[in-house]
């Protein structure tokens, strides 16, 4: 393959066969940037230089105590993921190993899963969602109920019925409450929450609808408006529920009749 070099040094680097029947072919096309990088890097450690991953790049240098799970945590990127960036086969690292990052693709956020937080535990994440540990452990194939901070956990479906609310992007209870026509006390209450935090994919039980003849004051209400809108008087609101003023609050519970 190499006649007539003089006094240079040639060197032949062989990435595979593209007539074999094997998985060469695949092999280059999936993986060829991986292939260059590593002909590069074979090449300046053979020439006794020092190998500098390319600047900007997603790469890493492996570092004294570091393993392939403290990187994927430290890159938020999967184990597996790192070892099929880099073609490895084995769990083992050298100092000076240079691994190229898999690239991450955000998501929106799922209902039905769950970011571990500080302080967070199974018992509580079951109680927030309407479920069991049980079920939480037996869905993510847990055998122990210790948590790590950031653990994604899949949280069990529900059929949702109509007294119930996902927590979605840009919500708060008091949101919720005025849209389903109650009050964050009562979903405070009902869902045994101690803070008004709310978590994405929360699930939240919804107060049933009061009875007929009464009325949750919402955003943009008037006596007036209640009134016409239920067949009533603004003077006959006054009277039953003892009213001194028509000024009234958002999440306020009126007797209509």
């Amino acid at each position: 393959m190499q006649r007539n070099t003089g006094d240079t040094e040639s060197i032949t680097v062989e990435y595979g066969f593209l007539d074999s029947k094997g998985d060469d072919v695949n092999q280059l096309k999936n993986n060829w940037q991986n292939y260059a990088e590593a002909v590069v890097r074979a090449l300046i450690e053979y020439l006794n230089l020092t190998y500098v991953p390319v600047e900007g790049g997603n790469y890493y240098t492996v570092k004294s105590g570091d393993s392939l799970w403290s990187i994927a945590k430290k890159y938020n990127v999967s184990v597996s993921d790192l070892k099929s960036a880099n073609g490895l086969t084995s769990s083992l690292l050298s100092i000076g190993d240079v691994l190229k990052i898999p690239t991450v693709i955000e998501d929106e956020p799922k209902e039905n899963v769950y970011v571990v937080k500080k302080g967070d535990s199974l018992y509580k994440i079951a109680q927030n969602y309407d479920t069991t540990v049980s079920e939480i452990m037996k869905l993510n194939n847990l055998t122990s109920t210790a948590l790590s901070i950031g653990q994604i956990l899949e949280i069990p479906v529900k059929n949702v019925s109509n007294n119930t609310y996902t927590v979605k992007s840009g919500d708060s209870l008091y949101k919720i409450a005025q849209n389903n026509n109650t009050t964050v006390n009562e979903l405070k209450s009902l869902n045994n929450l101690t803070s008004n935090l709310l978590s994405i994919g929360q699930v939240l039980k919804i107060p049933t609808t009061t009875s007929n003849n009464t009325y949750i004051v919402k955003k943009g209400d008037s006596l007036y408006k209640i009134a016409q809108n239920n067949n009533t008087t603004v003077d006959e609101l006054i009277r039953i529920n003892n009213l001194g003023t028509t000024l009234l609050s958002i999440g306020q519970v009126l007797k209509l009749k």
